[in-house]
């Protein structure tokens, strides 16, 4: 019997799962040589949030840390995480620009892609493995595990024989929420070790405390790799301790043959590494069982309790919590996974809130029901679809198939920063951040974020400083909590806070000292925002947002249903339309600005008034 196999998740997704993903380049590297004595089958590196983290946050080149991990690690396979057509991003792309990024990946040191969809729709992963077979590299399909009336062990053997069929080198189940029990990871592992001729891998989190069991009856039914991650980055939401796997598996048929004295050191060295990023540290550190009753992963809670506490509406959680699975159900029972996790939980958030389920319905959730991103689990139903988009017809095609070429257009767009295809990469997967990336390289300004020292976590001297309040920062509104703030330096001061209920630092330039509540000074002006809305021609947003796009003008002429303006919160679009027919009187927001349910977007009169 082989040797139990072990991939270690500290470089991406352990500290992904515990620290926002802001383990730096510079804190990997000294301990490279180790790892790459240690024996893993492979070392996950990137894929997931890498590319957001790096350029938005770090301010280091995503390839670049590919090439330094590549050059530091040269006797182990280094793999990355792919979202099938979405690549790293949230929108399908063309078939070149998967291509493209799977050949620079290859090129740039990745040897083993794991590759899902969120749907477990197959045809959006035609594409990315054939890439990565041409690429001469080992595809890994993915099963995104999740539990419904429509999901079957049979259904995911037949998905995984199907990723065999197009030339996957090995299946992994992908538990992203830690869904999985024991006694269900052991019929899975042994139908799909019965039905295929390639290795079985499996990814669990440690959310709901029952990893390491479902990983001990994984293996003992064929299972011949698990995920794991050194023990200073493991538990919570992030995975079972690699050397607590080692050591359970010792002596037996599965001995692993990993030394654990020198995973222990290593774990040591994390340890202390993990120490400087004490300011990003999760909220969500220990055991969650609520996922195993409503299938929300600990993230998305978060982002559900920001919300229902910017409406004021914090004790209608439970109502939101009943409603997610309801909402999936009316969907076709989609895996909770980025991005059907957003679509499915801000649905939910506006059903609740607005009193009548789809009266406000997401552009998300509309493309969902046309088939944008792939064929539903399973059946929808019919009355959130006729709400959501009538009698229009459903695309049944491979949804990639819609889309024309677009790597030229992209080389284009950013031929005045691009340097490199990997430039061009990322500004296709970010365009916003990534073109301030490539300008901030441009002018010598890439500026990490700070890290907090130790023990520097509060200072009630300076300046008086809201203890909550809503930010809305790259076109996402956020929820912010203060903490405390640290001492001004050169005109900068720290301030430490949650947002949405993840630890951050942000640096604020002080150009005058913020007064008490009701002292403004002489020659102040208040800022006005929207007026309240007050009349049937009125628009207003369901829940707090963001205006993305104002559609109309002064002097337009709209009909009832007609849509006005498209906001955004919690990742998701929602297109608001004229509740009434008239003209356009007035219009009170623009691009940028943060709206509540009671503010006035635009006025609508009816003809004649």
């Amino acid at each position: 019997m082989p040797r139990l196999q072990i991939t270690d998740l500290t470089l991406r997704d352990a500290h992904q799962s515990l620290i926002a993903t802001r383990m730096r380049t510079e804190d990997m590297l000294p301990a490279c040589d180790r790892l790459d004595q240690i024996g893993f089958w492979s070392l996950e590196v990137w894929g997931g949030a890498t590319f957001d983290a790096c350029l938005r946050f770090l301010k280091e080149d995503p390839w670049e840390r590919l090439r330094r991990l590549r050059a530091a690690l040269p006797g182990t396979p280094l793999q990355m995480l792919l979202r099938g057509q979405n690549l790293l991003g949230y929108r399908h792309y063309a078939d070149d620009v998967v291509r493209a990024f799977v050949q620079r990946a290859a090129d740039n040191g990745i040897d083993v892609f794991r590759i899902f969809d969120a749907l477990n729709d197959v045809r959006n992963l035609e594409t990315a493995i054939d890439a990565v077979k041409q690429a001469g590299k080992h595809a890994q399909g993915a099963i995104s595990y999740t539990v419904s009336p429509v999901h079957t062990d049979r259904q995911f053997v037949e998905m995984a024989v199907a990723m065999q069929a197009m030339g996957c080198d090995s299946i992994a189940i992908k538990d992203m929420a830690g869904l999985l029990k024991p006694d269900a990871a052991a019929s899975l592992v042994k139908a799909l070790v019965d039905a295929l001729d390639v290795p079985v891998q499996l990814h669990t989190h440690a959310t709901s405390g029952l990893a390491e069991m479902c990983q001990l009856k994984a293996v003992e039914n064929g299972c011949a790799t698990i995920d794991t991650a050194l023990s200073s980055w493991a538990g919570g939401a992030s995975h079972p301790p690699t050397e607590s796997m080692v050591a359970a598996f010792k002596g037996t048929a599965w001995d692993t043959g990993l030394d654990l004295r020198a995973l222990q050191e290593l774990s040591d060295y994390f340890r202390d590494v993990r120490k400087k990023y004490h300011q990003f540290e999760s909220e969500h550190t220990g055991v969650d069982t609520r996922a195993l009753v409503n299938q929300v992963p600990g993230g998305m809670i978060s982002n559900l309790v920001s919300q229902l506490r910017d409406q004021q509406a914090e004790d209608r959680l439970d109502a939101v919590l009943a409603e997610i699975p309801r909402v999936r159900e009316d969907l076709g029972y989609p895996p909770l996974v980025t991005p059907t996790s957003q679509i499915v939980g801000t649905q939910a958030v506006l059903n609740v809130l607005t009193g009548e389920r789809y009266k406000t319905i997401t552009n998300e959730v509309k493309l969902y029901l046309k088939g944008h991103y792939g064929r539903a689990p399973g059946p929808v139903s019919a009355d959130p679809r006729r709400k959501a988009i009538g009698d229009e017809a459903v695309i049944d095609a491979r949804p990639a198939d819609l889309l024309d070429d677009e790597m030229e257009r992209l080389r284009g767009e950013i031929a005045d920063l691009a340097e490199s295809e990997e430039d061009v990469m990322i500004y296709a997967m970010f365009p916003d951040i990534g073109r301030e990336f490539l300008q901030q390289r441009r002018t010598g300004r890439l500026t990490p974020e700070p890290l907090l020292p130790p023990n520097e976590c509060d200072d009630s001297q300076n300046s008086v400083i809201p203890e909550e309040l809503k930010a809305t920062i790259h076109g996402e509104t956020f929820h912010i909590r203060i903490q405390g703030a640290g001492h001004v330096s050169d005109g900068q001061r720290p301030v430490y806070v949650t947002v949405d209920g993840v630890p951050e630092e942000i640096q604020l330039e002080v150009l005058s000292e913020w007064q008490p509540q009701g002292q403004a000074r002489a020659g102040d002006v208040a800022q006005q925002g929207p007026p309240r809305a007050s009349g049937p021609g009125d628009v207003t947003a369901s829940i707090p947002s963001t205006v993305v796009e104002v559609k109309v003008k002064p002097g337009d002429r709209v009909k009832a249903g007609d849509p006005v303006v498209i906001t955004e919160a919690m990742k998701m679009e929602t297109e608001i339309q004229a509740p009434i027919a008239g003209v356009v009187s007035e219009v009170f927001v623009s691009k940028g600005d943060s709206v509540n349910p009671d503010d006035a977007l635009l006025r609508i009169a009816r003809e004649g008034e």
